[in-house]
């Protein structure tokens, strides 16, 4: 029934996904708001993103409500059909040059290339499952309910840092470049001409680390970027979100 849809969405588990899956269902959820309608800010959708929370139902009704959903809550099927169809019809909107020359030769032609092969990945398999975990422990990445997206964590990370350009760039020794201590002013005198040099130098030295520190962090979010989805910012509204 949902199907196409999702296929449509790009869902990664789109050909075996069952609604009447509880864990399997929360999770779409969670993904159709993230990825796709962001109606709600980021900093809004913890509630929604705590899927073994026992009040989950409660903060799902809450959401069908604040989309407009015509549907309740126990209409599952009825609900979920029209927060796919939303979510078709803002994903059209995002991208209407990418979808307005498309005919179903163009997605005939596109179905037969190669598509990502995390599309075809069982997530729900114990294998997978503990495969994933392992890497991502290897790794030391942030553990996450979806395991697709933990995968596609572990992916950026090894094109990243793992490839060969990226080693042969690490074991690679920095070019090093005459600093004139003379020139840095420490702030302060030791009383000791050596000591206010080797001073100097450990400033230099603690400058480059923070240096260093500040490009690991904007990696890292770069990184959560390409995973978590930024709200849309109308500024006709003046405000972020839909």
């Amino acid at each position: 029934m949902f199907r196409r849809k999702l296929a449509a969405l790009e869902y990664h588990n789109s050909g075996v996904f069952d609604c009447k899956d509880e864990v399997g269902f929360r999770n779409l959820i969670v993904w159709l708001e993230d990825q796709k309608i962001r109606h709600y800010k980021i900093e809004e959708r913890g509630t929604l993103r705590n899927v073994q929370n026992n009040e989950w139902p409660k903060h799902y009704e809450k959401y069908l409500a604040d989309v407009n959903c015509p549907f309740k809550a126990e209409e599952r099927q009825e609900n979920l059909d029209w927060l796919l169809g939303l979510a078709v019809r803002l994903e059209y909107a995002d991208n209407v040059d990418k979808y307005k020359n498309c005919t179903a030769d163009n997605v005939k032609n596109d179905a037969t290339k190669g598509t990502d092969p995390l599309i075809n990945l069982d997530v729900n398999n114990p294998d997978f499952k503990a495969g994933v975990m392992a890497l991502a422990n290897l790794l030391q990445i942030q553990r996450h309910d979806d395991y697709l997206i933990m995968l596609k964590a572990i992916r950026i990370l090894v094109q990243e840092r793992l490839s060969p350009e990226a080693i042969a760039n690490a074991n690679r020794a920095k070019e090093g470049f005459t600093v004139s201590l003379e020139k840095h002013l420490l702030g302060f005198d030791t009383g000791d001409a050596t000591l206010n040099e080797a001073a100097r130098v450990l400033r230099l030295l603690h400058i480059e680390e923070l240096r260093d520190l500040q490009t690991r962090i904007n990696e890292a979010i770069v990184a959560v970027q390409s995973i978590i989805a930024d709200p849309k910012t109308d500024h006709r509204l003046g405000k972020v979100g839909r």
